[in-house]
């Protein structure tokens, strides 16, 4: 690590979050771990390989490119893609053994007519719903009927039907009550239809944990996983943190009563001040949203003050300390904490944007790593796979 800013990110914590979500399931309720955006920022494989040592039954990612990037790991879980992909990309998929998302009839019409599927193979599907999202999906019965010919096909297998929640996080279920109605009502209609659906799933992280009715066929485990729930509600279980972020005070320095600090002069110091510099920056992905969050130095709360710059940010100390003292940015020093809900809570954001902004030049240190093995690796180790790879 040539850069004393890093991230560490504990797997046991990631298996624990899994088997915690599983253990609250009905037996027969399968799991889907979702890994995309590189895993919450985590890592992908290590978040794959971490949740089927805890019993995941499938993964998701949101883009081919990073089904591939899995695959190409060594991971052979299911894999759905959550993003509806071009029909040209259909037998990339088979060539894989990777699900596709599908919306409506007119995907199947220009695969039929443009890309047609190798004789013998079967691709797997899952139909996404849009009951209130506004997002990605079908909205109609009538949209529904005109799948439905294209999904009788020989060659296509439908593996799930599911939906999205928009207000798991928010006190009032109004909302979420009525996208459960309307997801009812198209489950009763696919099966009207009897096409053969293997999974019905509508349940992310919050939904899953706090509507355990919601469960259905299958829930798909996000945030969760990684430790994040909505700010103001308490899990039904506990939820261990998997990343924390640190990084070093580089210089220390006495301010002057009036002396200014940062870009465009935009802190001002109102007293004789120790201010700390930190080599992180918004290039990092600690944004500059991040002005008047906190850090922890010395198990001590500091302030972020001026603008934070694009490789370095200042913080206003409690006192004198040396150059080299740890900075923790998210996580616990000490009885101290700087919990990431606080942080998604001061951006107004979630937590997820928070690991998932953290960029490349952030050193990821993985607790444990030696112990991280999946069926799929014949029982080697994350570190041993690697060393293999080098060799």
């Amino acid at each position: 690590m040539l850069r004393e800013t890093w991230a560490e990110i504990d797997p046991g914590a990631i298996r624990a979050n899994v088997s915690a979500v599983r253990g609250m399931l009905p037996p027969a309720t399968k799991l889907m771990a979702v890994v995309k955006a590189n895993g919450y920022g985590h890592g992908d494989l290590i978040a794959a390989e971490a949740a089927g040592q805890a019993g995941a039954d499938s993964l998701a990612v949101a883009y081919m490119e990073e089904a591939l990037r899995l695959r190409a790991g060594g991971v052979t879980l299911p894999i759905l893609i959550l993003t509806p992909v071009r029909p040209a990309l259909a037998p990339l998929a088979l060539e894989h053994d990777l699900m596709l998302t599908v919306t409506g009839a007119d995907w199947f019409r220009e695969l039929r007519e443009r890309h047609p599927l190798p004789a013998g193979c079967t691709l797997r599907v899952h139909v996404k719903a849009d009951t209130g999202l506004g997002r990605i999906g079908l909205r109609t019965d009538a949209e529904w009927d005109a799948l439905v010919p294209w999904l009788r096909a020989p060659d296509i297998d439908v593996d799930g039907f599911y939906t999205h929640f928009a207000t798991t996080g928010q006190t009032d279920t109004s909302y979420l009550e009525r996208q459960a109605r309307r997801f009812a009502e198209l489950m009763e209609r696919s099966k009207a239809s009897r096409i053969p659906i293997r999974h019905y799933h509508c349940a992310g992280s919050a939904a899953a944990l706090r509507f355990p009715g919601l469960a259905l066929d299958m829930v798909r485990i996000g945030a969760a996983m990684y430790g994040f729930y909505p700010g103001g509600l308490t899990p039904p279980v506990e939820l261990r943190p998997a990343l924390s972020l640190h990084s070093t005070l580089m210089q220390v320095k006495l301010m002057r009563r009036g002396d200014y600090v940062g870009y465009d002069i935009a802190y001002r110091a109102d007293a004789d001040e120790w201010i700390g510099t930190v080599p992180i920056g918004y290039a990092d992905g600690w944004s500059q949203r991040m002005r008047h969050a906190h850090a922890l130095v010395r198990g001590q709360r500091a302030e972020i003050v001026g603008r934070i710059g694009m490789d370095q940010l200042m913080i206003r100390l409690p006192g004198p300390f040396d150059a080299g003292e740890r900075v923790t940015l998210i996580g616990r020093q000490g009885e101290a904490c700087i919990p990431i809900a606080e942080l998604a809570a001061h951006i107004d954001s979630a937590a997820q944007e928070i690991t998932t902004s953290l960029t490349d030049r952030i050193t990821k240190i993985y607790a444990n790593a030696e112990e991280v093995q999946a069926p799929w690796n014949n029982g080697m180790t994350l570190s041993q796979r690697q060393a293999k790879t080098v060799s």
